[in-house]
């Protein structure tokens, strides 16, 4: 297990709360989103402001983290790869088991319980991979720049919400053999004419 680093503004500090069950404390911070938060499509720049609206609730088993958070990511429309910016806001709840009682639900939990039990290292909390958890499944898996955009051109990458009247001039591929015969006759048809 990786020890949490103080110095990391996700990381939360937990010693005011105590073991005191009913302890809460309330706070609101803005830090810079980490690596890796989205996917190719769309997700949030490393270094975006995330805000933070949290509570954290001492209760028997750990501390109880509760709250909001808001952040804008950043991709591109799958429909005319314009960019997007799309802001999400997701609820936070977790709760960080204090290391005794970590192993104790280790114990208890069968082995097909999927729940990760989320343990305080000493006194703080790491809510990076919370938010990772959170965040990135809220992002919307086929960004668009609108509902109603139309989209490129599948034959020449055209913008058609430049030109809604844009079309190409399609032969049925049937008639293809037609209109290569009838190129054909019509220039010896001309020189029969002169």
């Amino acid at each position: 297990m990786t020890h949490a680093d103080p110095r990391r503004p996700l990381v939360l500090d937990t010693r005011e709360l105590g073991r005191r069950p009913g302890q809460m404390l309330e706070l609101q911070r803005t830090v810079e989103a980490p690596e890796d938060m989205g996917t190719d499509v769309i997700a949030v720049p490393k270094g975006q402001p995330i805000e933070l609206d949290l509570r954290l609730e001492s209760v028997m088993e750990g501390v109880y983290v509760s709250g909001s958070a808001r952040v804008r990511a950043t991709g591109a429309c799958v429909r005319c790869l314009d960019p997007v910016h799309i802001p999400v806001d997701v609820d936070l709840q977790e709760l960080f088991a204090y290391a005794d009682r970590a192993a104790h639900h280790q114990e208890v939990a069968s082995d097909d319980d999927e729940d990760e039990t989320r343990e305080l290292d000493g006194d703080f909390a790491d809510l990076e991979p919370v938010l990772l958890d959170t965040v990135v499944p809220a992002l919307p898996f086929q960004p668009v720049c609108r509902e109603d955009c139309p989209g490129l051109c599948s034959e020449c990458g055209a913008r058609l919400a430049d030109d809604p009247d844009h079309h190409h001039e399609t032969l049925d591929p049937r008639w293809g053999v037609l209109a290569a015969i009838s190129d054909q006759v019509a220039p010896d048809d001309e020189k029969k004419r002169n």
